[in-house]
């Protein structure tokens, strides 16, 4: 729609951004890539349930000594907190629908299973950059091998096509910012030694909080 003085309103816009998400999309979907393909499958499906950050969280917390420790539960606590705005607030509200691969022609060499759950955001992208964020709290220096995996994680959502780049988008944006807030809130009692995360019946892995597959 537009404007008396010809200029366009949000819709507009909107409309435009969405025609773009659309055509990137596509355009990753039309490039042959069969090396990478395998590839970006195995890692888009070792993010499910956010066994990535899991896995990284042991590392650090084994031999990272009290700071690997500290920045693995500041870590996994980012993760829990994000995957719960994600899920539960933020996917009922934005209710887009999943790409549609045979559309766009996504080779099945790199498909993995498509959730059932809305798309945007990339859940997997926001707790992978929340894991980062909340690490690089306490380890700065891993925060980059950390960023970087998290953004392969998102990369790999739209090459095995479940997810619009704009997904993808979003999840990075909203895992830094519930990341950074949630950090802020517990590295102060992380300081102090003191729990920051009470679980109600025993741990739980963070990652399965109805975090999209």
């Amino acid at each position: 729609m537009t404007g008396p003085a010809g200029i366009r309103g949000p819709r507009s816009w909107l409309d435009e951004v969405e025609r773009v998400d659309l055509a990137v999309y596509r355009a990753i979907a039309a490039t042959p890539t069969p090396r990478l393909d395998g590839a970006m499958r195995r890692l888009s499906q070792a993010a499910n349930y956010s066994r990535l950050s899991i896995a990284s969280a042991a590392v650090l917390a084994s031999i990272g000594g009290p700071r690997g420790r500290r920045a693995a539960v500041l870590g996994l606590s980012c993760v829990a907190t994000t995957a719960t705005f994600v899920n539960l607030l933020v996917k009922p509200v934005g209710r887009r629908r999943r790409p549609d691969r045979a559309g766009a022609e996504v080779p099945a060499a790199r498909q993995v299973d498509l959730p059932g759950s809305r798309s945007f955001p990339s859940g997997h992208t926001a707790a992978a950059v929340a894991f980062a964020t909340g690490v690089s709290r306490v380890l700065p220096a891993v925060g980059v091998p950390l960023h970087s995996l998290a953004a392969a994680v998102g990369y790999s959502r739209v090459h095995t096509g479940v997810h619009y780049p704009g997904d993808v988008i979003g999840g990075a944006l909203l895992g830094a910012m519930v990341a950074d807030v949630t950090a802020s809130s517990l590295s102060r009692r992380l300081a102090l030694g003191e729990s920051p995360v009470t679980w109600p019946s025993g741990p739980r892995s963070p990652g399965r909080s109805r975090q999209d597959r």
